[in-house]
């Protein structure tokens, strides 16, 4: 007879090393899942100007105006072994957190929404510092006019150019924004959860639905704070000294609203909540699944030893 395992408890069973794994693995899917379109959200936040951007004289060969569909592919997706590199080991200590301070504010309540949003906001610092210098190579090598070769480069480079501080510079713009929008995601994700699925059985539609609207939803609130993080994140690649020599979230802040008013917040809106609804969808339909099967693995292997010592 198969065993049975009870879904809803495996935050409690899954040791900090299944989390972490599982964590893992979702971190990796949801960034390159959806990293080209996050490329195009990039590019339509960065603020230009000083430099022209039509050419002066005609071109002849439309080929050299008009690249291939292929090289212009190719192009959406430069950056992303920034984000393998990075995201691993920064979602693994995310989703390992989550489960701990979720155990520890939350225990065998059904509904705390301030606990889950608070084990989702400690998830982030712990997420955040770890992956805030990856994120600044991302976007760098995202840029439209980037030449940048390699993650190596670019690394290196920005350090020379700008220092050690240039890949922490936007950390306190990204905190303002990952915390409470984590929040958001991790309370919005446990209601649906909770309400789609109340036996809390394993169901993979349920982790994508619920997944898909606290992407949603939290993406939609926090994006001019992402508007802001990509200034920083960027401004050393700017042609633009304003925005090369922006000090700090205000400072970013204040640039956005003087160059392109309310509206300037809400730049690379569409491709953001694109980007989010199925890259959480991915996470944490990756992430549970990858808990449930550690688990019940784990388990199934620790039974096999039971009645084998039973036998003995």
């Amino acid at each position: 007879m198969a065993e049975e395992y009870d879904y809803e408890s495996l935050g409690n069973n899954t040791s900090m090393g299944q989390n972490a794994l599982a964590g893992a693995f979702a971190g990796v899917a949801e960034h390159c899942a959806m990293y080209p379109v996050d490329s195009i959200k990039t590019r339509m936040q960065v603020i230009q100007s000083g430099r022209p951007t039509v050419p002066t004289t005609p071109v002849v060969n439309s080929t050299v105006a008009h690249p291939s569909f292929k090289a212009a592919s190719k192009n959406l997706w430069r950056g992303v072994n920034s984000v393998v590199l990075g995201a691993g080991p920064a979602h693994a200590l995310h989703f390992a957190t989550y489960e701990y301070c979720k155990e520890a504010f939350v225990g065998n309540e059904e509904h705390s929404t301030i606990g889950f949003a608070a084990a989702g906001a400690c998830a982030t610092l712990a997420h955040d510092g770890l992956m805030n210098p990856f994120d600044v190579v991302k976007q760098r090598m995202q840029l439209r006019d980037s030449t940048y070769r390699s993650v190596r480069e670019c690394a290196r480079q920005v350090y020379l150019k700008e220092g050690l501080g240039a890949f922490y510079i936007s950390l306190p713009t990204t905190l303002a924004m990952s915390v409470p929008f984590q929040s958001i995601q991790f309370a919005t994700y446990e209601y649906f959860r909770k309400y789609l699925n109340p036996a809390g059985d394993y169901d993979p539609k349920t982790h994508v639905i619920a997944g898909g609207l606290a992407g949603a939803f939290a993406s939609s609130v926090t994006t001019p704070l992402d508007v802001a993080k990509t200034l920083l994140q960027t401004r050393g690649s700017s042609h633009d000294p304003r925005i090369r020599n922006a000090t700090g979230f205000w400072d970013a802040m204040s640039i956005i609203k003087q160059r392109h008013g309310l509206r300037g917040f809400f730049r690379g809106y569409k491709p953001r909540v694109l980007t989010n609804v199925p890259s959480a969808a991915i996470s944490w339909t990756v992430y549970e699944y990858f808990k449930w099967f550690l688990d019940t693995h784990e388990s199934a292997r620790k039974v096999s030893q039971d009645k084998s010592l039973i036998r003995l």
